[in-house]
């Protein structure tokens, strides 16, 4: 009988397991039911016909409780990550700056960084691959609200 009721507790287990855990039809599922199931024939051919009924409509009303409960919402309800995300993209007023304005990269740019342009510093995006820190760069496209710069040219 302790093998039985093993398989039992093992079996909701793992489907427990299933559900919360690793979603999906699965590894765990499948050995689940696979245990539960097995605790049923154990029972028929071991304990006879009588004990046999008795685990499996025992097995089919823990099933039903247990579906009943995972499907209420409140369940999922404390399962569920309740934070908000308040923060907002960097927004810069587009007359501060303009194509052609010069900068300092303050860190790397691979390809996004900072730099600080005319003494504010900004997010900006390199067009040409990685800028190292230090690096004077260029202003040379604004747009969806993104600066996007690339390293200055220096005239000869």
């Amino acid at each position: 009988m302790a093998f039985i009721i093993i398989l039992m507790i093992v079996g909701i287990l793992l489907i427990l397991t299933e559900i919360l855990l690793i979603p999906g039809v699965g590894v765990a599922g499948i050995l689940g039911v696979i245990a539960l199931g097995g605790s049923c024939f154990y029972a028929f051919n071991v304990f006879g016909t009588a004990v046999g009924t008795v685990i499996t409509v025992f097995n089919v009303v823990l099933m039903v409780v247990l579906t009943v409960y995972v499907l209420r919402a409140g369940t999922w309800k404390k399962l569920a990550l309740h934070t908000n995300i308040d923060s907002k993209a960097s927004m810069f007023d587009e007359n501060a700056v303009s194509v052609g304005d010069c900068g300092k990269t303050m860190t790397r740019l691979a390809p996004m960084g900072t730099a600080m342009i005319r003494d504010v510093r900004y997010e900006v995006t390199s067009l040409e691959g990685v800028i190292d820190p230090g690096t004077d760069v260029e202003v040379v496209l604004m747009e969806d609200n993104k600066i996007y710069v690339k390293p200055k040219q220096e005239d000869f």
